[in-house]
């Protein structure tokens, strides 16, 4: 999920989520009759989930610094709490609850030291949007729904004040982005200061309203959205774009790296854990990369000959860039295609999976006001009847079509929106579990989900079987990339030529990608990471179960838990092909 990446995604859900001002820090409940303590500790964690990602209210995050604080002592006292505990039963879903939370928890408070808030964005995404990700999530299906998204639409200048009271702490402090990142923001936020309060995207929930509201009734609180946008979120929006054209831009760093920062090189290996699950260091990951940098270049050497191309892979990637029959005209044909390899690999799913997901998707493209944020997922809801959408930009048919197979396996089936959905269907879990947190489960999932179309067939031609390493690679590169740029003080240069000398990526994606990378220390690790996690887990369970491996089971098995770190994940494995009869 391209930032989405959370994304983003997520991780956009992590650092700017939709809530309302924080209450008081929840009080410890006694366990239900019935319950456990365990499950206590979970319920009060769920409450003061819901304070802060808005599940109990109108409003939007309270990311005040004296609500961070609250916010830490409450992870602080359920952690002491869950400590203080006796052991679960070890086979038993509580025990692999506990130790989620536990992992949650731990990373959780060990963040809170780095006072992340005082950076909420990246170079194409952040707090600026998270009003019309709400939007674009939010149905209206009575009147009061309608009022309460009114609402948050006034309240939205007050999020925005806490925002650049945050980011005036970062610039005290000098925990802030660098200029380049700082720039292309404040370019995104004057596209959508200077677009007109009646095109604003904010309004789109109130575009079609269920016939139980009056005709009369529904000009009316059209009327009254439409002058809350003007009069409240367009100065707001305004004032953002002279805050970073005043303070923030001309006070950005010169440096590119996270360890520049203040306590920089603690918080990126911080970042490097949080992003891998594991304990990696920065380091270990930079040699990681290194090696599958050179073994996936030898299986990209070899499917360019099986093109019959006989030239050198730099001129094979130089045709490649520039020859129109690897590009669509427009981006009608481009969504065209994806839609045909989308709706190919939906007919394959049931081969390869057991379950799925109820939650159905779609491809959309990006409104002007997020053209800045990467293309990728944005997650669906299956309880308001909204679809998993895959998106595009207005540019996106300047990529490959070589790519789109790739790219489709990955954001779309059986990638983000199959594991997504699915463990947004297990609602006997508790939320907690549902939500898309751990990065490196999240996109090593989808990245393993690119090397599966090869076993499904998906890829019809060396052409798209060599896009598909191109990709490969590009994921090894972040490794080099990112721990070169804030471990090793690599400059944008130097960092962007493992993409333009590796991939076929187009020059305009190998310059965003970099920039990415400089505005979103570690998040880039987490593909390559976790993709050989999973396929790690699939060898060991091909051994252990032989003849009786059944990759439809392996893949229930390893989504049916929903989202968690590595290290989790290998251990629920090893009990599940216990269950199977493997020998481990």
């Amino acid at each position: 999920m391209n930032r989405t990446a959370l994304a983003l995604v997520l991780a956009l859900a992590a650092m700017a989520p939709i809530s309302i001002p924080a209450a008081a820090e929840p009080a410890a409940h006694a366990a239900v009759p019935g319950t456990s303590a365990v499950d206590a500790v979970i319920t009060d964690y769920d409450a003061l989930a819901r304070q802060t990602d808005g599940a109990d209210g109108p409003g939007w995050p309270d990311v005040s610094k004296a609500a961070a604080d609250r916010r830490a002592r409450g992870y602080a006292a359920l952690k002491a709490r869950l400590d203080k505990l006796p052991p679960s039963a070890p086979d038993g879903e509580e025990a692999l609850t506990r130790r989620l939370l536990e992992w949650r928890l731990g990373m959780l408070i060990e963040g809170a030291r780095f006072d992340e808030d005082r950076i909420p964005f990246d170079n194409g995404d952040g707090f600026f949007n998270t009003a019309n990700y709400a939007a674009a999530t939010t149905v209206i299906r009575t009147e009061a729904d309608a009022q309460a998204w009114i609402g948050r639409l006034r309240a939205l200048p007050a999020y925005y004040d806490q925002q650049v009271a945050n980011m005036r702490r970062g610039l005290e402090t000098g925990f802030i982005q660098p200029r380049p990142t700082a720039t292309s923001v404040l370019n995104i936020l004057k596209i959508a200061a200077d677009q007109p309060a009646d095109a604003s995207p904010l309004l789109s929930p109130l575009k079609t309203l269920p016939a139980t509201i009056p005709v009369v009734r529904q000009a009316d609180l059209r009327a009254d959205a439409l002058a809350v946008v003007t009069q409240a979120v367009k100065p707001a929006q305004a004032r953002l774009v002279a805050f970073f054209e005043q303070e923030y831009v001309p006070h950005s760093r010169d440096t590119l790296g996270a360890s520049s920062l203040p306590g920089g090189r603690d918080y990126y290996a911080y970042a490097v854990r949080r992003s891998t699950t594991t304990d990696l260091t920065p380091d270990a990951v930079f040699a990681l990369g290194e090696q599958e940098v050179t073994r996936i270049r030898g299986e990209m050497e070899a499917a360019m000959r099986a093109t019959g191309f006989t030239g050198s892979l730099p001129e094979f990637i130089a045709k490649l860039r520039t020859d129109k029959q690897f590009y669509a005209p427009d981006l009608a044909t481009y969504v065209e295609k994806a839609s045909e390899i989308g709706k190919r690999i939906d007919g394959l799913l049931p081969l390869w999976f057991g379950k799925l997901p109820r939650l159905t998707w779609t491809i959309r493209q990006k409104p002007p006001e997020q053209e800045g944020s990467s293309s990728g997922y944005d997650l669906g809801d299956p309880v308001k009847g909204v679809p998993g959408r895959v998106v595009v930009g207005s540019k996106s048919f300047g990529d490959p079509l070589f790519g789109l197979p790739s790219w489709i396996l990955h954001e779309g089936v059986p990638g983000h929106h199959l594991q997504i959905a699915l463990g947004q269907e297990r609602t006997d879990l508790p939320a907690f579990r549902r939500k898309d947190e751990p990065t490196a489960f999240i996109e090593g999932w989808a990245l393993y989900a690119e090397q599966l179309g090869e076993d499904m067939g998906v890829y019809r031609t060396a052409y798209e079987r060599f896009g598909r390493l191109s990709f490969d690679m590009w994921r090894a590169c972040r490794l080099m990339m990112d721990v070169g740029i804030h471990w090793k003080g690599w400059s944008a240069e130097q960092a962007a030529s493992c993409l333009r000398d590796n991939t076929a990526l187009p020059e305009r994606a190998v310059l965003g990608e970099t920039q990415r990378y400089i505005a979103w220390p570690a998040q880039a690790l987490a593909y390559k990471v976790g993709e050989l996690k999973f396929l790690a887990e699939r060898r060991r369970a091909e051994q252990a179960l032989g003849a009786r491996f059944d990759i439809r089971a392996f893949h229930d098995a390893v989504l049916d838990d929903g989202p968690m770190p590595m290290d989790i994940l290998h251990d629920q494995m090893g009990r599940w092909l216990v269950k199977q009869g493997g020998k481990l």
